[in-house]
């Protein structure tokens, strides 16, 4: 059985909507953040030193990294939803697997940053949304080339991707005005096993 080590609000929600796709058993393990800091609890790191979330463990292996768990996960499936197998599309799967968390998340955790600091980090928020910008911009030009991230089938790619732009719908401006982007949310949220990931993980706020 996989055990998935769950943060509420956090990147781990795209396991088990990856789980639930992928029809794999698993058993979820939910942490609550600290009401003030919005930190994992210590818990965590009785599972894995750096204390985060996703964690999963299974057959005595702890594996962290949300890429890495998606790898992890495809290959236990045989490699459903994983590489596609046209050569450019393979490419495209692969610098989407690494993009969302190598390129997107940074400035989106950036920006995060900034808002709590108030006035202090005013300075600095108009450049990192301009930077936020440029990424969506891009990322709905490519959406406007393709029904998904990889191809013209849905992939773990679009999982990967799920969290950078459920946040950037949050919190960074991304609204109608990009509805390529905004129609790929629509279409992942009304996936039967995305609202089945939700049921088994709590509330989410970025569903």
């Amino acid at each position: 059985m996989i055990i998935v080590h769950h943060l509420e609000n956090s990147r781990s929600q795209r396991v088990l909507w990856l789980l639930e796709e992928l029809g794999l058993d698993y058993d979820v393990r939910r942490y609550k953040r600290h009401p003030r800091t919005m930190l994992a609890p210590p818990e965590l790191a009785r599972v894995h030193p750096l204390g985060k979330a996703p964690v999963i463990e299974h057959g005595g292996i702890v594996v962290a990294e949300t890429g890495a768990i998606v790898e992890y996960l495809v290959d236990k499936a045989g490699g459903r939803l994983g590489p596609p197998p046209n050569r450019s599309d393979v490419l495209r799967y692969r610098h989407f697997l690494h993009y969302a968390e190598g390129s997107m998340m940074p400035p989106l955790f950036g920006l995060l940053v900034v808002n709590r600091l108030g006035f202090l980090g005013r300075p600095a928020k108009a450049t990192i949304q301009r930077m936020l910008d440029h990424h969506l911009d891009w990322l709905e030009s490519e959406l406007g080339a393709r029904d998904w991230f990889a191809g013209d089938e849905f992939t773990a790619a679009d999982v990967m991707m799920s969290f950078p732009l459920e946040a950037s719908r949050a919190r960074a401006g991304l609204d109608e005005r990009r509805p390529n982007l905004i129609d790929w949310l629509e279409r992942i949220h009304a996936r039967p096993a995305y609202g089945a990931a939700l049921a088994r993980g709590g509330p989410y706020a970025y569903a």
